[in-house]
């Protein structure tokens, strides 16, 4: 879902886009709510997306992730309308989203608007109802396809909105949680924890270690201002409801049960290759992915903590690596762009790279020297483009809050 895409950038040379200030987007939020709804925001919720360091596909696998609220967001600003509905609208779609917000939801046109009325319906079966009637715009700074869980941004900042309307503030867990059943029961994607517990638990200055077997978020320090995270969209989109992401929860489930554990937690890979003839090959290869991409993260998270960069480099390449061949959910301009940045390697202040996100498109995430930032995003986007004739949307971030009202 994309409410509404950054402005494009188009001065000269400017591989690195800027960042919408939360400021800025709120303003047109209101702006936008003056001119639809003749009235000023009384409420405004953001929540922002997030990227994935390392730990892909594993969350739904009890394994462990290390992602980070980025600086993009889903911002929405909202006024009470003095009915029983809701009234919203994107700046990127005319068509305008009437929700009722005093019985059950359904499933109804717009698409956008399958995540609110998900999120709405959590807060009906927790007696948290009816909502009181209000008007709404949302606006949104997070990468169209990106991977870079604007979804999950989405249903944060609604839920966000939905607490501030209701004056009844939920636990951080139960609020990620309550996201997550909505992407599950309305958008029919059956994601794991890892995208809304980052836009919930982000914090300034900290990645996030989630063992998603526990639900239990450990903030990891990432203070040094020398270092910088580049996210580089492929402009390749990709659309999770299209099978390919249930496909592979399918493949590891299938796994899962010819090792005969109850968890991945308790497999290894000694596991792994036991069962590996009554597996077959694809199904071989996805759990291979999931075993190894577990450790993978335990180790990475320790690297980070140890400034260790050498160790976290292969660790990440591995990741993509396994992503690539075993899980297959890269594309051919991911790994054009991981293939760059490890070109430019260590000497030229690239500390690891890999896909981030769902895959079937979207984003690569290179942690790179705050110094070196310009030179390799120009480096990325020039060689880029010269091999695929499209231009990559490259931003920096660094850890930020997570949901709130502003």
């Amino acid at each position: 879902m994309r409410p509404h895409l950054a402005p494009p950038i188009n001065p000269a040379h400017m591989s690195i886009q800027p960042n919408t200030p939360l400021s800025e987007l709120a303003a047109e939020a209101k702006a936008h709510l003056r001119h639809f709804y003749d009235k000023e925001a009384t409420l405004v919720a953001a929540a922002p997306g997030r990227v994935n360091l390392i730990g892909e596909h594993i969350d739904y696998c009890d394994g462990f992730v290390l992602p980070l609220a980025i600086n993009r967001h889903v911002l929405i600003a909202a006024a009470p309308n003095g009915t029983s509905r809701a009234r919203i609208r994107t700046t990127c779609d005319e068509e305008e989203a009437v929700i009722p917000l005093d019985q059950p939801q359904k499933i109804l046109a717009p698409k956008w608007s399958h995540y609110l009325r998900g999120v709405f319906e959590g807060f009906r079966s927790r007696g948290i109802w009816p909502l009181p009637g209000f008007d709404a715009i949302i606006v949104s700074s997070v990468p169209n396809g990106g991977g870079l869980s604007s979804s999950a941004a989405l249903e944060l900042a609604t839920a966000t909105l939905a607490e501030g309307l209701a004056d009844n503030f939920l636990d951080t867990k139960e609020k990620a949680l309550l996201a997550q059943k909505a992407e599950h029961d309305f958008a029919k994607v059956p994601c794991g924890i890892m995208d809304q517990f980052a836009s919930a638990f982000g914090k300034k200055d900290h990645l996030i270690l989630i063992d998603c077997q526990t639900g239990e978020p450990e903030l990891v320090p990432f203070h040094d201002p020398g270092l910088t995270i580049l996210v580089s969209n492929t402009m390749v989109s990709h659309d999770l409801t299209d099978g390919g992401y249930a496909a592979r929860r399918k493949d590891t489930e299938d796994g899962l049960a010819h090792i005969g554990k109850s968890s991945w937690r308790d497999a290894s890979m000694a596991d792994v290759e036991a069962a590996r003839k009554k597996m077959g090959d694809r199904v071989y290869r996805r759990s291979r992915h999931v075993v190894g991409e577990i450790e993978r993260t335990i180790q990475a998270a320790e690297a980070l903590k140890t400034d260790n960069y050498a160790a976290l480099a292969s660790l990440m390449a591995a990741s993509h690596t396994s992503l690539r061949d075993d899980f297959e959910v890269s594309c051919a301009e991911l790994d054009l762009l991981v293939e760059i940045a490890d070109e430019i390697g260590f000497e030229g202040g690239v500390l690891g790279a890999r896909m981030t996100g769902g895959g079937f498109g979207g984003s690569t995430v290179t942690l790179c020297r705050t110094e070196h930032a310009r030179d390799i995003a120009a480096t990325l986007e020039d060689s880029y483009r010269a091999k695929t004739h499209l231009t990559p949307q490259i931003f920096a971030s660094r850890p930020v809050q997570g949901a709130h009202l502003l």
